[in-house]
């Protein structure tokens, strides 16, 4: 297990630059933005997939720091009721996927799109609840636009041999680990998570039971290291469906943090140590999204707490057990 970085919040800085900082901070992997929300400051897709020398000047940049790429990103919404933009979420995800193929990464991370509640509706909608009944009806209108569209995804990752890690993200149609597991079960063993605990806290869930949950399963693609801390006295209030702005920090029920600031070094080794347990072994890739702290700072003080928390050599024999 090694320690990445999500590369969006430096995407202000030049590829070399920002390669050079991470790999002076203790940094082996990162997660680089080619599409959708993450942009793709460090790495244009279609260039990429068209110019080989484009291709070898990221290689190149790569061995100069010593680091590897964990997972190619585009978060997007293929499911969109809009054509228009499922239509370029779509195109963005298969050619990630074709790119990652070209590199030899084994991951793309993503989302897993929200369809809108009906055929002739206009904008996507997160149910939440099956009553009243027209909600369970919209929900399984959802499950079908996403499975007739996972299906296909999911059979292009397998001939390029990629594997699609969702994040579970409030607002798309897979938000937590069941409905994870369905979306699976509908499709391949190419659709997995990207295991990003910041959004399973604030809906209350055990971080560690999920890993162990969705490890039976082998479902656990790639890792985001990411923290929330729930304020209490706000939530007591209004509960955690808060739609307060993200930069009215004083007034959220709850707000995304850097690693050891939600929860303290103790649960963030609970939780690697569960991890290495179902067989994890790849990246926690920092994604930084504190308001509270500068990007690098936050990057820093995360890096050190997971500094302290993964473990760098493999298991040795139990000798005492013999």
């Amino acid at each position: 297990m090694d320690i990445g970085v999500l590369t969006v919040p430096l995407g202000g800085e030049s590829r070399a630059d920002a390669f050079e900082y991470l790999s002076g901070i203790g940094v082996s992997a990162v997660e680089l933005g080619v599409g959708g929300w993450p942009g793709e400051a460090h790495t244009d897709r279609e260039t990429l997939l068209a110019d080989a020398d484009a291709r070898e000047a990221l290689r190149a940049d790569l061995d100069e720091h010593d680091l590897r790429v964990s997972a190619f990103a585009t978060h997007n919404n293929p499911l969109h009721p809009d054509e228009e933009q499922a239509a370029e979420a779509d195109r963005e995800l298969r050619e990630a996927v074709e790119l990652a193929d070209e590199f030899g990464v084994d991951t793309v991370t993503c989302f897993s799109g929200l369809p809108a509640g009906g055929p002739n509706d206009e904008v996507p909608n997160w149910v939440t609840a099956p009553w009243p009944t027209e909600h369970a009806d919209a929900h399984d209108y959802q499950w079908g636009v996403a499975e007739e569209y996972w299906t296909d995804l999911a059979a292009h990752a397998d001939y390029h041999g990629v594997d699609l890690a969702i994040e579970m993200h409030p607002n798309m149609l897979v938000y937590e680990p069941h409905g994870m597991l369905k979306l699976r079960e509908l499709t391949n063993e190419r659709v997995g998570v990207n295991f990003d605990p910041s959004h399973l806290y604030w809906q209350g869930i055990d971080v560690t039971e999920a890993v162990r949950f969705l490890g039976e399963h082998d479902a656990i693609h790639h890792v985001h290291a990411k923290d929330t801390k729930v304020y209490e006295s706000q939530a007591r209030e209004k509960g955690v469906l808060d739609t307060t702005d993200y930069t009215d920090e004083q007034n959220r029920s709850w707000l995304f943090r850097s690693v050891g600031y939600g929860h303290g070094e103790e649960h963030w080794k609970d939780l690697v140590s569960t991890l290495r347990m179902v067989g994890y072994d790849g990246a926690l890739s920092i994604e930084h999204e504190d308001s509270l702290t500068s990007s690098r700072e936050g990057l820093e003080k995360a890096v050190d707490v997971l500094d302290r928390a993964v473990f760098e050599t493999t298991p040795g024999d139990a000798y005492w057990a013999e």
